[in-house]
């Protein structure tokens, strides 16, 4: 899809909330805006969506979905503040980066994990020195940290990702905080997809018996743990499920976590 038909898709949503661009990209001499899509309320999710562009669920559920989104938080009271496609040149082009090649994901923070050696990653450990932001990176990512960053942490956080390298239709999550939050999620989830549990994803992660995995990745999800915000996960289906399936799991994580910020 184009970007600029998705873009003019969520503009449509002005009706619902205010859609404003907190940037621009500029890839390959052509103008990417950047938009957010906020709606007031009492206690405030944050909803990410397209760091890698040949995930397109995420966006996608976004851009059909939101007024039901949108009905929900506020009948919970719930504000938004939405990034419904972060890099909107993978997105156009569906590749997993940008089309300079950067790879926009995982440079909110760094960790000190000894004097003078800094990781973007505690593969295999949790123990460090101190985490710092983190200036360089992607241009995505930068421009939406530091968008995100001009707001009080907010009650909740959902980054809503697709897994490429899956061969299957399932579904797991990133999470930090109390699981029990997030299980009755993951087990309506199993109508549409397996829940993939007790298994290795990459080279780095295991999920436990929930579909589970506790991550510090540098992520936006990690920067937000590190804030303190109670609730945040990183929600994953598989590229192979089939795109329905993908929008009632989004769907459902979605409205859990509207649930979790009205708390």
């Amino acid at each position: 899809m184009k970007y600029t038909d998705y873009a003019s898709r969520i503009r449509a949503f002005e009706n619902l909330g205010e859609v404003a661009e907190y940037g621009q990209v500029l890839e390959g001499g052509q103008t990417y805006p950047l938009l957010r899509v906020t709606v007031p309320g009492e206690r405030w999710l944050v909803i990410t969506a397209g760091f890698h562009g040949e995930e397109p669920a995420g966006p996608l559920t976004l851009a059909e979905h939101l007024p039901e989104v949108v009905a929900y938080a506020r009948r919970r009271g719930v504000g938004l503040r939405i990034y419904p496609c972060i890099n909107p040149s993978g997105f156009e082009a569906g590749t997993r980066y940008n089309a300079s090649g950067e790879k926009p994901n995982n440079d909110f923070l760094r960790y000190e994990v000894a004097p003078g050696e800094w990781r973007g990653e505690l593969v295999g450990r949790k123990d460090f020195l101190r985490w710092a932001l983190f200036d360089g990176g992607p241009k995505e990512t930068r421009a939406v940290r530091s968008d995100l960053a001009r707001f009080a942490p907010p009650a909740a956080a959902l980054d809503i990702h697709q897994d490429n390298y899956q061969s299957s239709a399932l579904t797991y999550a990133y999470t930090f905080g109390d699981n029990a939050a997030y299980r009755p999620m993951m087990q309506a989830a199993e109508r549409y997809a397996t829940v993939i549990r007790g298994q290795k994803v990459d080279e780095h992660n295991v999920t436990d018996a929930d579909g589970f995995i506790e991550y510090h990745d540098g992520s936006v999800t990690d920067w937000y743990m590190r804030q303190g915000v109670p609730y945040t996960a990183t929600l994953e289906t598989s590229t192979r499920t089939p795109m329905d399936a993908c929008h009632a799991v989004n769907l459902l994580w979605i409205r859990g976590f509207i649930d979790l910020a009205a708390r």
